[in-house]
């Protein structure tokens, strides 16, 4: 793989790490700015909501510039916003800056996807966009944890100084690695690249994205409860417990962009089923703490094995003009899923059969997500079938 890939990498690491590392701050941010712990956690809802946003706002930009001048404006933005957060003096300054650098989040990873696919050779596209996600799997691994603790030992806003110079770096190496490139005509036509999304197959592909999303998310945004009343874990097992989910995430997500390269329709189809079958055994395994442990790996594995064929099955259905802004918006159905997911969860907890339950519920909805990718499928099926049938032959004269 290209150096310039593993440039990608690291801005991916330092976008993974501002989006989640507020998890593990949310007690230290309430009470340094006077909000309740459940105003801190509207942070994490600002953030996704700022990469739903930001995806059309940047997109009908983004053909007009080159790609790589793109990714350097918009890690000028992740770091910008991350110096805000680092400075910001009260609640409200601290939600504004975290949209804002929400903003950079869904056209970084969309950009960068189709940045990454055209530095390698064909058959290993997916494989790219996995190394270049990579870097969101190791933020979860390594950098979330590590901002936790610096956050927790020297103040919160240390850790969006830390990010902030992550930032920083992550401009330079994108500024000497990824090769140049021109907007060419193909590039530049935003409203041909806005047309993109009023393909049919298109906004199915991004229907499956949120879908499968929901499902993780419903499920994942609970795991410390579950594993602390259901299965009777202590408070402290949680973190060692979630770097295994970690270790699944890297593992799936390679696994994933490595199946897509060979296979990528049923790599998306096969990944989408192992999401729902993993989930549903979760219900049962969460009973019994060694069988909980694997479950949480394997969901991990599960989870992100689901990103590179999502993504690469989308970069396909949007060839050409509206590959970049495709792309953003299919970062941005991820979030969505994971917004949706949370309420879902939720709603479980409080208005269903309870926290023992979410996981079955959360399996029921990548179920659906394969329901809407086998229809895809079935109709780009039909479609190429009309589309290379022969001629019939003229009559002799």
């Amino acid at each position: 793989m290209p150096f310039a890939l593993y440039a990608l990498t690291a801005g991916a690491f330092g976008i993974g790490v501002t989006e989640f590392v507020i998890m593990g701050l949310l007690l230290e941010v309430g009470a340094d700015l006077g909000v309740s712990i459940s105003a801190a956690g509207l942070l994490i809802s600002g953030y996704a909501l700022g990469v739903v946003v930001g995806a059309p706002l940047l997109g009908a930009i983004a053909g007009r510039w080159s790609r790589k001048t793109l990714l350097m404006g918009l890690m000028v933005v992740f770091t910008l916003g991350n110096l805000a957060c680092a400075l910001a003096p009260d609640y409200w300054t601290l939600m504004a800056a975290r949209v804002l650098t929400a903003f950079a989040h869904a056209s970084f990873f969309g950009v960068g996807s189709v940045v990454a696919t055209g530095l390698v050779a064909p058959n290993r596209k997916a494989s790219a966009i996995a190394i270049m996600f990579t870097g969101l799997t190791v933020a979860n691994i390594l950098g979330v944890p590590f901002g936790t603790w610096l956050g927790q030992a020297y103040g919160w806003r240390s850790t969006f100084w830390a990010v902030t110079l992550v930032g920083i770096v992550a401009f330079a190496v994108i500024a000497l690695l990824v090769p140049r490139d021109e907007p060419g005509p193909r590039q530049a036509s935003s409203e041909n690249a806005l047309a993109v999304l009023a393909r049919r197959s298109v906004l199915l592909g991004l229907l499956t994205t949120v879908l499968s999303w929901v499902g993780v998310f419903a499920a994942f945004t609970y795991i410390a409860p579950i594993l602390t009343q259901v299965t009777g874990f202590s408070e402290s097992a949680v973190s060692p417990i979630l770097l295994v989910f970690g270790a699944g995430l890297v593992a799936g997500n390679l696994l994933g962009g490595r199946l897509a390269d060979r296979w990528l329709v049923p790599a998306m189809l096969g990944s989408l089923a192992a999401l729902a079958v993993v989930l549903f055994a979760m219900t049962f395994a969460i009973h019994q703490p060694a069988a909980a442990v694997v479950a949480v790996g394997l969901f991990g594995a599960a989870a992100f094995a689901t990103v590179p064929p999502l993504q690469m099955w989308l970069l396909e259905k949007a060839d050409g003009t509206g590959q970049g802004l495709a792309s953003s918006f299919n970062i941005a159905a991820f979030n969505l899923g994971n917004a949706i997911g949370a309420w879902l969860g939720g709603a479980v907890i409080d208005h269903g059969p309870g926290l023992g339950a979410v996981p079955w519920v959360a399996g029921i909805v990548p179920v659906a997500a394969l329901g809407v990718a086998l229809f895809t499928a079935r109709l780009d099926r039909r479609s190429t079938s009309i589309d290379v049938s022969p001629a019939l032959p003229c009559p002799a004269e």
